[in-house]
């Protein structure tokens, strides 16, 4: 059989899957908003056959379709969040449909070769960690391997193409308010702290790893220029190339913003507003796989110097529970970074369509190999066993 019907099925469904992709990216939808998202995902699922159900593990935008028996269950994620004030400036329209046609296609060969096909819709990826959640909740316990591809720039496909590990927090600053004229020596000036903190945030750069970063935003530091602000309010995030370095420099960051309330005499506090996100393994033979069918498309497989990478991914943390991969799939012609309106612009071009029809053959094709591979197949099923 080849790779015919996988790849005859993707083509059979390739106006689905751009209507899909053109759809989400319309109406774009934010982390644990993607009500309508979900609902095209699960209806385009629903009308290839598959057992769809929404509003799954207690998450309202998280989705499974499934079909299939067998000892072998290949796992496909979807992404479908959108960055609040941008839209799909990451391509996870991209991403939804290609995950989608990938588990089409695979489900077109999962009688004959008796394995499984799951697609997790999986909310929350910008912001949230939809998939550290799906997984304590045991969406992955009955996945082999679980699969994905984002697109960019270039065709990454490496065992050491690394994402950072990432780790958000809240700090509030609690002060006095006094009149900012009659009376300031009577405040605690918050918003006093957080220009502090930042000041020696700024100077903690120069102490750490070219490779670590540490970013965020004051949301909140006064309501008028005649208080003396009592309240203020930061998001932050750190990142490093490996989760065994970042409570270190989460700490480092943290002595900063105590610095800050030390300084003026205000309160701080520290609240972790999502799952850190872990660094990247792809698996080494799914990605070997993956990449040794791109010549086939066109394509060359490209690598990142180790410790290079520089974006997060809740993905991150579902290769390091179980074998899998996620892969870059390049959309030629885009000279955009992700998290921009020109990318998001570029997510729905042609070039973007042939990116999203290519992933999914890639990614089906990769499947497939595994499942025809009767050494392989038993492995990474005993590693299933072993882990549940």
């Amino acid at each position: 059989m080849g790779y015919s019907i996988t790849d005859s099925t993707v083509d059979d469904w390739r106006d689905p899957l751009l209507a899909l992709s053109h759809s989400l990216h319309a109406e774009p939808e934010v982390a644990f908003a993607e009500h309508a998202s979900a609902g095209k995902l699960a209806t385009l699922l629903d009308d290839a056959g598959f057992t769809v159900r929404e509003g799954a593990y207690d998450l309202p935008t998280a989705l499974t379709a499934e079909y299939g028996e067998g000892d072998l269950t290949i796992g496909l994620c979807a992404e479908y969040d959108a960055l609040p004030g941008i839209g799909h400036g990451c391509g996870h329209n991209v991403i939804c449909a290609s995950s989608a046609g990938a588990a089409v296609a695979l489900k077109a060969a999962a009688d004959r070769y008796e394995f499984r096909v799951k697609l997790l819709g999986t909310p929350a990826e910008e912001s949230g960690g939809g998939k550290q959640l799906m997984l304590e909740r045991g969406a992955f316990d009955d996945v082999t391997v679980a699969m994905m591809a984002h697109p960019g720039s270039a065709d990454l496909a490496g065992a050491t193409d690394s994402t950072q590990a990432c780790s958000r927090f809240e700090v509030t600053y609690r002060g006095r308010p006094a009149h900012a004229a009659g009376a300031p020596w009577d405040g605690v000036n918050a918003a006093d702290a957080a220009v502090v903190a930042q000041v020696a945030v700024g100077l903690l750069r120069q102490q750490t790893p070219p490779a670590y970063r540490i970013a965020g935003f004051v949301r909140s530091g006064g309501d008028k220029t005649n208080i003396i602000p009592a309240l203020s309010v930061l998001e932050y995030e750190v990142r490093t190339p490996a989760v065994d370095q970042l409570a270190a420099l989460r700490r480092r960051v943290y002595d900063c913003f105590e610095a800050g309330a030390l300084a003026t005499g205000a309160t701080v506090g520290f609240r972790r507003t999502e799952p850190d996100y872990l660094d990247l393994r792809n698996d080494p033979w799914l990605i070997e796989r993956y990449a040794s069918h791109l010549p086939g498309f066109g394509r060359t497989a490209a690598h990142l110097p180790p410790g290079s990478g520089s974006a997060s991914t809740d993905m991150g943390n579902i290769s390091h529970a179980l074998p899998a991969i996620h892969p870059m799939i390049a959309m030629h012609g885009v000279a955009a970074m992700p998290h921009t309106h020109e990318f998001a612009a570029y997510a729905v071009t042609p070039a973007a369509g042939e990116s999203l029809v290519h992933a999914a053959k890639l990614l089906a094709r990769t499947g497939l190999d595994l499942a025809r591979d009767p050494g392989r197949r038993a492995e990474y099923v005993d590693r299933h066993h072993r882990r549940r």
